[in-house]
C-alpha cells in the first residue's frame, strides 16, 4: 500500500458520510438524488461530498454534459478503497 493509497482511505475513513456514499456505489452507477435517499443525506450535501470524491478520482460523472440526471459510478481507485472499507 502506498502512501497515496492511505492517504485516501484516511480521508474516506474521517467521514461516515463519504465511506457510505462509495459503499452504496458499489455495485452501480447511481444520480445523486437515489445516492442521496440511501445514505439519508439532503442532494445538496450529497453534491457536494461527491464534488469531494470526484477531486480525488474516487467516482466519476459519465455524463458531465447533461444538466439533469448525472449518473456517477466508482473510478477503478474508488472500486479498490471500497475493498477496505
Amino acid at each position: 500500500m502506498n502512501k497515496e493509497h492511505i492517504k485516501l482511505l484516511s480521508y474516506i475513513k474521517r467521514s461516515d458520510y463519504r465511506a457510505n456514499i462509495l459503499k452504496t456505489m458499489e455495485k452501480e452507477m447511481q444520480f445523486p438524488s437515489q445516492i442521496a435517499k440511501k445514505v439519508n443525506l439532503r442532494i445538496n450535501q450529497t453534491s457536494t461530498l461527491l464534488k469531494g470524491l470526484k477531486e480525488k478520482e474516487l467516482v466519476e460523472c459519465i455524463n458531465e454534459e447533461e444538466k439533469m440526471g448525472r449518473f456517477y459510478k466508482l473510478t477503478k481507485k474508488g472500486k479498490e478503497i471500497v475493498k477496505e472499507l
